[in-house]
């Protein structure tokens, strides 16, 4: 019994259990005070500053309305609960903090070793130095965005992607200012920023003046007014700034976003009378006959091969509609399908060629690729066939042999063909090349006869097929004792 009561007395008067008394120092309403106590010593180890508020560990400021209420609440709360306590013999319990972290353990809670940590510990301590400096925050990051601040602290907090509130700018005078200090720093994205806040809020013959007298803006607007399609705005400007030839062509462009074939020929009619230089005005000219002229052979190419009496058309089915084609493309599709057709007509290659004036490099080109693709060799001939006027005939290409040798080899063109054209080339040195690149073996053994070169028609020879019409050749004018071989 003596034991027992022994046991008991030990028990209660151990370190880890303790009975209840109202003057505890341990218990955990004194452990909050302490806590709070240990907070408000901050500010003897961390020197004040204007520019900082002070935070609690809710992220609030200290001051603010919405932390009075909660200081208030908090207040009641500790009041009504610490009375609680003194009426009631057991153990109470205080309310847990909203963090996970408790600020008793903070300052004096024990460390991952089990012991005691000092406070200058837990400041240098990696699991606590992150939520110290949460403590100050720059009272920046609380200003209203529409706040007073400056032209140039606006144009600089654009400039690093900050939220600004222009509309603080009422006046002109300062929304002038707003806009020299962005041309100021010479950055693209703040002035079209500001000119758009221009354009919404000052009157288009108060901008258009304004900016008149400020050119680098003026252009940024320009070309922000291109970009974004403002067809409307972007005319009144420039008829404002008196610039007829840049009115002409803006209006002229308008044509690229009509599809009917029929509305753009009439859109174009209209254009033709507008204020262009001499160079664009022949331009918008023969834009509105070549449409008028692709209208016409498309009605009727259309009808030709729908009927399907046409052999060409029949062979070599149409692969897309000729409207609002290049001027080029226009001409291949005439070669391509309307070749031997008189020049009066509206698809015939040659009144193209005279109605456009189209240059005779350009029609050779154009007709050659026509003519070889179809494997026309005969239109091909003639294509570069001319007579002089004794009535001599002679092959001549403004575009030189040695392009017309290359458009016939990626069309496949025979080797019978392509040596015709290798030996019109005069370069001799490219002949060669081409004639050993292509294997026109003819071109290659009487190039190297007429140099009288010996060891290059030897070499050459162990390079063609043995016993070919090529090796037989060569061995014929190697045996010819008539030749006075230069090696």
């Amino acid at each position: 019994m003596n034991r027992m009561k022994v046991d008991e007395e030990e028990y209660w008067h151990s370190s880890k259990c303790k009975a209840f008394t109202f003057d505890d120092e341990d218990d955990e309403l004194f452990q909050l005070k302490e806590s709070k106590r240990a907070v408000n010593s901050l500010r003897d180890i961390v020197d004040d500053d204007d520019d900082l508020e002070k935070i609690t560990w809710s992220g609030e400021p200290v001051g603010s309305i919405s932390w009075s209420i909660k200081e208030t609440a908090s207040s009641n709360s500790i009041t009504s609960e610490g009375r609680d306590v003194s009426l009631q013999k057991g153990s109470s319990g205080v309310p847990k903090q909203a963090s996970s972290y408790s600020l008793s353990s903070f300052f004096k809670g024990r460390n991952k070793h089990g012991s005691f940590q000092s406070l200058s510990d837990a400041l240098t301590d990696t699991g606590f130095k992150n939520y110290a400096p949460e403590l100050r925050r720059p009272k920046a990051d609380y200003k209203d965005y529409s706040s007073d601040w400056s032209p140039k602290d606006t144009v600089r907090r654009l400039q690093r992607g900050k939220v600004c509130s222009l509309e603080r700018f009422r006046s002109l005078q300062d929304k002038l200012l707003l806009l020299d200090e962005a041309v100021a720093v010479h950055d693209g994205n703040v002035i079209t920023a500001i000119l758009v806040f221009l354009k919404r809020t000052l009157k288009k013959e108060i901008l258009f003046r304004e900016l008149e007298l400020r050119q680098v803006a003026l252009r940024h607007l320009i070309h922000f007014l291109k970009e974004t399609g403002d067809q409307k705005l972007l005319l009144d400007l420039l008829r404002f700034l008196d610039r007829t030839e840049e009115v002409a062509l803006t209006q002229y462009r308008e044509h690229l976003n009509i599809a009917d074939a029929e509305k753009r020929k009439d859109f174009l009619k209209g254009c033709i009378g507008l204020s262009f230089s001499s160079d664009d005005a022949a331009h918008v000219q023969d834009h509105y006959t070549l449409l008028e002229r692709q209208i016409i052979i498309e009605a009727n190419d259309k009808h030709l091969e729908s009927a399907g009496q046409t052999e060409i058309f029949r062979k070599y089915p149409r692969k897309a509609s000729i409207l609002n084609m290049p001027l080029v493309t226009t001409l291949f599709y005439s070669c391509f399908y309307h070749y031997t057709e008189a020049e009066g007509t509206f698809s015939s290659p040659a009144n193209l060629k005279k109605t456009f004036k189209i240059p005779d490099k350009q029609f050779v080109l154009t007709a050659l690729a026509a003519r070889a693709k179809l494997r026309a060799w005969h239109d091909v001939d003639a294509l570069f066939t001319t007579k002089n006027w004794l009535g001599y005939t002679k092959k001549r290409a403004p575009i030189g042999f040695h392009r017309v040798v290359e458009i016939l080899q990626r069309n496949n063109a025979p080797v019978q063909v392509l040596q015709e054209y290798v030996r019109l080339v005069e370069d001799v040195e490219m002949k060669l090349n081409l004639a050993v690149k292509y294997k026109c073996h003819d071109v290659v053994i009487d190039t190297y006869r007429d140099l009288k070169d010996r060891l290059q028609l030897m070499a050459y020879r162990c390079k063609v097929e043995r016993g070919s019409p090529a090796e037989e050749k060569i061995d014929n004018i190697l045996s010819n004792l008539q030749i006075r071989w230069k090696n």
